[in-house]
């Protein structure tokens, strides 16, 4: 049975060189359907992974809380009238009414006017921050050290650098000991924070562009002139215990938020855990949605398997006749067709799994989105191909083994 089906096999092969252009115009459907499939599982994974390690930035067991900054003089006037928007005393409630609560930072961001040495593009955002801050994160450096709550009591000139802002100021070299001067106040740059994932869909700050300081630094050393309608503070970072509910936990913020706010919906409450699965349902349904459009290329190309398959069985008619006049049963002429078509659609994968490859490059390098080609991806598309051969071949392979043999012999 097996020389059989090796015979059969190198039959089919020889069959398909004979007509080498036809073949693989035949293929191309399967090749640009396994590369689209390839392609928009790499955007999917790309996309995925990316928003992950963001999330992860955010932190799952982490609650945000930012103000929302008043538009004009009007609406801060009425706010003002029943809240004092978000300030110390809210981080001290927090602080003292929250089960679970692990560790907690005020944010209080600045937009200098003047930065030196002069950066090479817009200035940093200089953002006051607590110690905790860097583990709220999952903060990283590359150099030094991050802030200290000796920094912080004695508001020391200190600060932490952004890898963007590092290179904007201070050039690729080290920072670390280097002094840059923000409005009229110098500063010791301490640490290089390592590069950030950036979502601009997020609301956060991007930390590459940022140069990190005391919180009471920032309180004490620096004046916003044009801060009169913004709140004390931009925001507050709580990060909750492990086990801890931080869907339970944003409700009880909230709340102690509206309550003490007095309702004026100036702050909203981020919750990464949630973010994190939305995300992932989001990207479900993308990934989904962009593999069922690149699917139909391969029923495209399987369609074009079947009918030059049937196509070469008319052409094929007298050699099949001959073929059953000698001995060849139905399984037989149904095999070498079977086999001509798999072949079309396997080498047709192989061919897509290469431009697959070409086209996740060309995305990543063109649109600058980041791509993944998993393992998996390789092999559905792969058999997806393979299976496509196999389901429309079986027509035309049944239909030439139901040829009759006397029919077959008198076909022209």
């Amino acid at each position: 049975m097996n020389l059989h089906i090796f015979g059969d096999v190198l039959e089919a092969v020889n069959n398909l060189r004979a007509q080498k252009l036809r073949s693989l115009l035949t293929a191309m459907g399967i090749v640009f359907g396994v590369g689209s499939v390839i392609g928009m599982l790499a955007i999917g994974a790309g996309a995925r992974e990316q928003s992950l390690q963001f999330i992860e930035q955010l932190g799952v067991r982490n609650v945000l809380v930012d103000s929302r900054p008043a538009t004009n003089d009007q609406e801060l006037q009425q706010r003002r009238r029943v809240s004092p928007g978000l300030t110390e005393r809210d981080v001290r409630i927090l602080q003292a009414n929250i089960d679970g609560l692990e560790m907690i930072s005020p944010r209080r961001s600045l937009f200098p006017a003047r930065v030196v040495p002069k950066p090479t593009g817009p200035n940093p955002i200089l953002i006051g921050v607590r110690p905790a801050y860097a583990v709220i994160h999952n903060l990283r450096l590359v150099e030094g050290r991050f802030l200290t709550e000796e920094d912080d009591t004695n508001t020391a000139a200190v600060c932490v650098l952004g890898q963007a802002a590092k290179v904007s100021l201070l050039g690729y070299g080290p920072a670390a000991g280097k002094y840059v001067k923000v409005n009229d106040t110098w500063l010791r740059v301490i640490g290089v924070l390592e590069e950030q994932i950036v979502d601009s869909s997020s609301g956060q700050a991007d930390r590459n562009g940022t140069i990190l300081v005391p919180f009471n630094t920032s309180m004490y050393r620096f004046w916003d002139v044009a801060r009169y309608l913004r709140d004390e503070l931009d925001g507050v970072d709580l990060r909750l215990k492990a086990g801890a509910d931080s869907i339970e936990a944003a409700k009880v913020v909230t709340a102690i938020l509206q309550s003490t706010h007095r309702a004026a919906e100036d702050f909203s409450v981020t919750i990464p855990a949630a973010l994190l699965e939305q995300q992932k349902r989001t990207q479900m349904i993308f990934t989904y949605v962009m593999v069922a459009i690149a699917a139909i290329s391969l029923l495209v190309g399987g369609i074009g398997i079947m009918n030059i398959v049937l196509a070469t069985v008319m052409e094929r008619t007298r050699e099949i006749g001959i073929r059953r006049a000698i001995g060849a049963r139905r399984p037989d002429i149904v095999r070498q067709f079977l086999i001509e078509s798999v072949l079309i659609s396997v080498g047709g994968g192989l061919l897509g799994i290469v431009i697959g490859f070409g086209l996740s490059w060309l995305i990543a390098y063109s649109a600058g989105w980041k791509t993944i080609v998993t393992t998996s991806s390789v092999l559905v598309a792969f058999g997806v191909a393979a299976v496509t051969g196999v389901v429309f071949g079986i027509y035309p392979a049944m239909k030439a083994s139901r040829i009759d043999p006397i029919v077959a012999l008198r076909y022209e």
